[in-house]
């Protein structure tokens, strides 16, 4: 494993999933431009809001619904599943069906559940049946280009989110934030790209600790969906097994379950993702939590957020994270974009 070849990032990386992690802040910025000049018909009163997504598709929805928990004050729900919850009727219901590919058959469900209930519904794809079906109910759909897997579009997954909500009263304008974050994103990528040495490149550093280990990782607040996100990378970048834990409930029962097997236990790995724009008392939790980790002997890190706002260190700790999950990928020599079993169970889904 060296890090530090070029040569191993050629040989592996071949559908260039690094460009798309490096372009990450321009996409996330033309994301929001896009979804302030899409077309949008006078909608209803909106008393309620489901996201029906999966994987790549929900994950933005996840991270705008936990940017928004104090400042939207109607209900937002992320479904993830076929059809819709019974509340999901009638016209004071928005339902967002967000699908890259636009194929994706749990949101297609949702999709026309959504219809036969009467909701108002937008679509969020770059095509598939997803869109046919929109443009035949006369609906909205919101039509975006990306050549790429779903997880490596996330700045649309939430960018075009951010933007809908904001044109339907939903949100002040987060303009002054999203300038922040985009300026501190391009800082950060800096310092985490390919030709920057390990000894220099904490991403690099972070994925050697990895190798070998089953690593958790731990958010609190608003940082539990990206905690989220860095599992999902785990997964689908490095082909390697992850879980992830939301804080403070992981205090009130995973805490419990690090003494036994000792022998399994050596080869975990917990890292805590702080941010300084949590509630306090969740900050000392992390701090707290990880401690008490590290009297029972287990592997830890902390990974400090970049950035003023919560809507910077998010999307900081996202990046720094996407970065960590191709670097370990390329440390386990793994393609970072294929994803073969997620290819075989849809194959035989199809049957």
């Amino acid at each position: 494993m060296n890090l530090d070849n070029p040569k191993e990032f050629a040989r592996l990386d071949t559908e260039n999933m690094i460009g798309h992690i490096v372009g990450l802040p321009d996409q996330l910025q033309n994301a929001w431009k896009l979804g302030l000049q899409l077309p949008l018909p006078n909608m209803n009163s909106i008393n309620r809001v489901v996201i029906a997504g999966m994987g790549g598709s929900a994950i933005g929805a996840d991270l705008l619904t936990s940017y928004l928990i104090d400042r939207v004050t109607v209900p937002v729900m992320i479904h993830r599943d076929y059809n819709l919850p019974a509340f999901a009727n009638g016209r004071e219901t928005l339902v967002i069906v967000s699908s890259h590919s636009g194929n994706t058959e749990e949101s297609l469900s949702a999709f026309d559940e959504a219809c036969r209930n009467h909701c108002q519904v937008i679509a969020v794809t770059t095509g598939g049946k997803l869109l046919s079906k929109a443009k035949m109910a006369g609906l909205p759909a919101w039509q975006f280009e990306h050549n790429g897997q779903p997880r490596a579009a996330v700045g649309f997954s939430f960018g075009l989110l951010l933007a809908l909500f904001v044109r339907l009263g939903l949100l002040s304008d987060p303009s002054a934030d999203l300038e922040e974050t985009i300026n501190v994103m391009r800082e950060t990528s800096q310092l985490l790209q390919i030709d920057v040495p390990v000894k220099n490149n904490p991403a690099k550093r972070l994925a050697g600790q990895m190798v070998g280990r089953h690593v958790t990782i731990f958010g609190s607040g608003f940082m539990a969906p990206v905690a989220r996100r860095w599992k999902c990378q785990f997964n689908e970048v490095a082909n390697a097994i992850a879980s992830f834990e939301a804080l403070p409930e992981a205090d009130h029962n995973t805490l419990a379950g690090i003494c036994n097997p000792a022998d399994v236990l050596q080869k975990e790995m917990a890292v805590f993702l702080r941010a300084t724009a949590d509630l306090p008392r969740n900050q000392k939790r992390v701090d707290e939590t990880r401690q008490i980790m590290l009297l029972e002997g287990l592997n830890t890190d902390m990974i400090n957020a970049k950035g003023e706002t919560r809507l910077a260190q998010m999307w900081t700790s996202l990046l720094f994270g996407d970065y960590v999950s191709y670097y370990l990928a390329i440390a386990y020599d793994v393609n970072p974009t294929t994803i073969a079993p997620i290819m075989a169970l849809k194959e035989a889904m199809s049957q």
